[in-house]
């Protein structure tokens, strides 16, 4: 179908949505995850690029693995996957790899994401040898001395879960650390997944200074908190109380969904949706935070500090995930479920739709020096309702808390280089305004 017919009809036409940060788990675990099942999943979700982590096996650090993650991302048909390589051979933040190189072969940065470069030096010199190529560092701002052992955010409901927490420090710590090397340096730093409100604040104090500092955060950092560890099912903008409420599940009131009063929670309070506690697809690094770390991030957004909204998609196989809540992998499957919950947000007015569309879109295009693609779109009804099951995902990987929650929001046509790749969605669809 046309893109004018489709805006006729009245249906959300936007550029493709990019993904800065997505593991597509190939080579090596394809079990969890493969460049073709990512890859589709991605544009049932809107983005038509993705840019794979290197979190495989081996590692992306040669510029042989490089192509051939190009090649496998050609040969699957789906969104368009752009290589993320690695900042230090196999990920061991010893030796930095081949930057350079690792660029003509293909790579669009580079990040050792899940395992932050510890050693500062180091990281001084990876950000001094990408300044040379005006390349992109992006990194996971993670203190691995003061998050060891732990499992969900510190904080109340963790310990009354009894279980080892992550003390927001270890990100502000971290964050700070990194902040002070790219200012020195003067490299191009994006900071991935950022989850609190002390990394926030620092991020746009850099910013203000002229540091070359980018940040994303990811929807369920957008829409959950830890109470979801706890049991809870209810979305951040569904609690009542104020940034103090952090010592204990807030009051849940329900939203009104009628186009006339799409901004404003209900005064109703219907009981707060409810899991078992110690859920392993809550688990997710970094961890759920707060209530007031999510209203920091969405303030972010909304004053441009955060430059876009990545996913960081984690599937994992059910053998990673079905196990007891210490013992389970971390991550989140998100590719398919990313646009719903950012819909969320807009909906009681914590930010504007036109906002949260660009961090999906020109906002990461920017971040990795790219331009905005005439050939890549989508087509999108904010308004069509679906149920989170297994059978729903395309992703091989299942671990997401959202199972059995109805959500707002579906893409019903997806392009990338000017061919017709999704559509699976459009004949059920209703457009705009039908409802």
């Amino acid at each position: 179908m046309e893109r004018r017919e489709l805006e006729a009809r009245g249906f959300l036409v936007t550029p493709g949505f990019i993904d800065l940060h997505a593991h597509l788990r190939e080579p090596g675990f394809e079990e969890s995850e493969t460049i073709a099942s990512g890859s589709r999943a991605a544009l049932r979700g809107g983005f038509t690029t993705i840019c794979a982590m290197p979190n495989t096996e081996p590692a992306i650090d040669s510029p042989g693995l490089v192509a051939e993650v190009v090649a496998r991302a050609r040969a699957a048909r789906g969104a368009r996957v752009l290589p993320i390589a690695t900042i230090t051979r196999a990920r061991a933040g010893r030796e930095l790899a081949d930057l350079i190189e690792l660029a003509a072969a293909g790579a669009v940065a580079f990040s050792d994401d899940g395992s932050p470069v510890d050693d500062a030096r180091l990281f001084r010199h990876a950000l001094e040898y990408a300044r040379t190529g005006d390349l992109l560092i992006i990194e996971h701002a993670q203190d691995m001395s003061l998050s060891r052992n732990g499992v969900m955010h510190e904080g109340a409901v963790s310990a009354r879960l009894g279980l080892p927490g992550i003390p927001s420090a270890a990100e502000e710590v971290a964050v700070a650390r990194d902040i002070a090397i790219a200012e020195m340096t003067g490299g191009r730093l994006h900071l991935t997944h950022i989850s609190t409100r002390g990394a926030i604040a620092s991020i746009r104090d850099a910013k203000r200074r002229g540091v070359r500092i980018t940040c994303d955060v990811t929807p369920h950092h957008l829409s959950m908190t830890d109470d979801w560890v706890g049991g809870s099912r209810a979305f951040a903008w569904e609690r009542g109380g104020s940034l103090a409420r952090e010592d204990g599940p807030a009051p849940v009131r329900s939203i009104d969904r009628s186009p006339s009063s799409r901004s404003r929670p209900s005064l109703e309070s219907p009981p707060a949706p409810l899991a078992t506690p110690y859920d392993s697809a809550t688990k997710v690094n970094p961890p759920l935070r707060s209530w007031s770390d999510v209203r920091a991030l969405w303030d972010g957004l909304a004053d441009g500090t955060v430059d876009g909204i990545a996913t960081d998609h984690a599937p994992h196989a059910s053998v990673k995930k079905e196990v007891e809540f210490d013992q389970a992998a971390f991550g989140i499957s998100g590719l398919e479920t990313a646009l719903s919950l950012v819909l969320g947000g807009v909906s009681v007015g914590w930010c504007d739709r036109d906002t949260v569309i660009r961090a999906l879109t020109s906002g990461p295009a920017r971040v990795l020096g790219l331009p905005i693609r005439d050939d890549d779109w989508i087509a999108i009804d904010p308004d069509a309702e679906w149920t989170v099951t297994p059978e729903a995902l395309v992703s091989l990987g299942k671990n997401t808390p959202l199972l059995g929650r109805r959500l707002r929001g579906r893409v019903v046509c997806a392009v990338v280089g000017g061919e017709v790749r999704y559509e699976g969605g459009l004949r059920g669809a209703s457009p705009v305004g039908s409802r």
